[in-house]
């Protein structure tokens, strides 16, 4: 997926128990929706985390499916999380991945990367599905300009939490005793949460930053009812827990340390310098790749994503 800086998330302060309430929304990709989460108006991090975006539900009868093409990166990592359907990945490190429910993509951008994600001409060949979460993590000052790198785990590789009525993944970093294998720079957690009707289940206390997104049924926090398609974002170190509501619930637990760092965003570029941002986009534009600072993924050369006139009236923004 890619940022555009003119289609911004509400944000809404309404309830005691939240520093900030985010309500997405949505965009329809030629018959695939998209609700944006982060980066909102008012709230651009959670932890790390700088951008988060539901991908469907969506069915496709035939031939329909995800066509994101080749665009750049620098500064952030990638996470790629499938509830149902599959893709292919490909980048410019010469990485070909096919990615399942429950399996996690992490491809850390660092200096610069190029990738693109579509759905295989096998899928495209009878009925099937797509619903995910794919979101972007800062990375720290120190590891901006480090060397491009991807990873692939499988979902029996990810640590697992039982609880009465709960079952939790843990996708990156650390939480409830557990570590996911994922490598991280920074301190980091991001669960994915399946809670029976009425179940209850603890945010976790020991990280500065923390935010819920509910994708499936409802939940209660300290008195409040929250449905699908909302992000709660919580002040530190007040000790809660989530209830479902009586259909059940599904939730991805997110957030970590907050950036020591000023950062800034644009389109599909995260940096701690506007002058980074700056040269990544004279770059991409030049469309140099023998020579140039970014290449085309191999099997996926033959078109790419251009910067629009749009998207170069807008600035970098400052996230906070």
């Amino acid at each position: 997926m890619s940022w555009n800086p003119t289609h911004n998330p509400e944000c809404v302060n309404d309830s005691s128990a939240l520093e900030t309430l985010i309500i997405p929304r949505a965009r329809d990709l030629g018959g695939f929706e998209v609700r944006r989460a982060l980066p909102s108006v008012d709230r651009q991090l959670v932890g790390p985390f700088i951008f988060f975006d539901q991908m469907g539900p969506a069915e496709f009868i035939t031939e329909g499916g995800l066509d994101v093409r080749p665009h750049p990166h620098i500064g952030l990592g990638t996470v790629t999380y499938l509830y149902n359907g599959e893709f292919e990945h490909r980048d410019s490190l010469g990485t070909h991945q096919m990615i399942y429910p429950g399996e996690v993509n992490w491809m850390v951008a660092g200096r610069g990367v190029t990738h693109s994600e579509r759905t295989s001409d096998e899928t495209r060949g009878h009925r099937h599905s797509l619903f995910g979460i794919q979101t972007w993590i800062a990375l720290p000052e120190a590891h901006e300009d480090m060397a491009p790198d991807f990873e692939h785990h499988k979902q029996g590789a990810l640590p697992n939490i039982q609880d009465a009525g709960v079952s939790a993944r843990l996708i990156l970093g650390s939480a409830y005793g557990e570590t996911s294998p994922v490598t991280m720079m920074s301190e980091t957690f991001y669960l994915d949460v399946q809670m029976e009707p009425d179940a209850s289940f603890p945010l976790p206390d020991d990280h500065e930053d923390r935010g819920v997104y509910v994708t499936e049924g409802s939940v209660e926090i300290a008195g409040d009812i929250f449905e699908a398609g909302r992000m709660m974002v919580f002040r530190p170190g007040d000790r809660l827990s989530v209830k479902a509501g009586p259909a059940g619930a599904r939730l991805m637990l997110l957030g970590g340390a907050t950036m020591n760092e000023d950062r800034y965003i644009w389109w599909n570029f995260v940096s701690s310098s506007k002058e980074k941002i700056e040269t990544a986009t004279r770059e991409w534009k030049k469309a140099d790749w023998a020579a140039g600072a970014f290449q085309l993924p191999p099997g996926d050369d033959q078109e790419f994503i251009p910067i629009t006139e749009e998207l170069e009236r807008t600035k970098p923004r400052r996230a906070r």
